[in-house]
């Protein structure tokens, strides 16, 4: 079965590294890269093109006139995916591959080996590897990761790591409606799970697996604005599922 792998991108003309998809496609065959510009304001839609002019079959590029967010064009390319009937498995990487494809493969083969599991993420919160975080930035995601575990009443120490793969005919539950935040959509997802398996089962079905490595990467399109307005977001994700 083929993988299809959603990439958001807002003005990332000069962070994309065509290289590193050029590779990942050469290395993985059975890897689908869909790219979601989302609205930028850049050449980033003309970059992507460049790409797939050479990966006509193996690239698509869903090009959108309106910056939406990350939870829309996450939603949009998983929805279109999903309509491919060749795709079994679907994910999604940042644009800046703070998570890399060998990464990525890791958490693939994890969710193959075992038939019970629906999805698996990566986490920078648990094990030993080579993780590089801004000191700062860690403390603000461990104390906003302290508040989301208190509302979703899951053991999951990285709801927010931009790594992600799950079994494809998942889709209709985690995006089968709009999302009420653009910066918390993966917890939106794990309510929606957690809902449809029922509290008792959830983990039983998905799997947090530590990275190997993980880079920050500077320019992150997560304003100050959107950073004090997260503990609020977070109230009100907890009330629409809670409710």
């Amino acid at each position: 079965m083929k993988v299809g792998i959603i990439i958001p991108c807002y003005n990332e003309e000069k962070r994309l590294n065509l290289r590193a998809f050029r590779l990942c496609l050469e290395r993985f065959k059975s890897f689908n890269l869909c790219f979601v510009n989302d609205g930028s304001s850049d050449n980033t839609v003309e970059v992507l093109q460049s790409l797939k002019e050479d990966y006509k079959s193996r690239v698509s590029i869903i090009d959108k006139s309106l910056n939406e967010g990350k939870a829309a064009a996450i939603r949009d390319g998983a929805n279109y995916l999903h309509q491919n009937t060749n795709i079994g498995y679907i994910g999604y990487l940042d644009a800046d591959l703070s998570t890399d494809f060998e990464d990525f493969n890791e958490l693939l083969e994890s969710l193959k080996s075992d038939r019970k599991l629906i999805m698996v993420f990566g986490s920078r919160n648990c094990g030993t590897n080579n993780i590089e975080r801004n000191p700062l930035r860690k403390l603000f995601s461990t104390i906003i990761m302290k508040f989301i575990q208190l509302i979703l009443q899951l053991p999951i120490k990285d709801t927010q790591c931009g790594a992600k793969v799950f079994r494809s005919q998942y889709v209709p539950v985690m995006y089968n409606s709009t999302f009420k935040t653009r910066w918390l959509f993966d917890v939106e997802q794990f309510y929606r799970l957690k809902y449809h398996f029922s509290d008792k089962n959830l983990m039983d079905h998905i799997k947090e697996q530590p990275l190997n490595k993980w880079n920050h990467v500077d320019d992150s399109k997560l304003t100050i604005k959107d950073s004090v307005q997260i503990p609020f977001k977070i109230i009100q994700v907890w009330y629409t599922y809670s409710f």
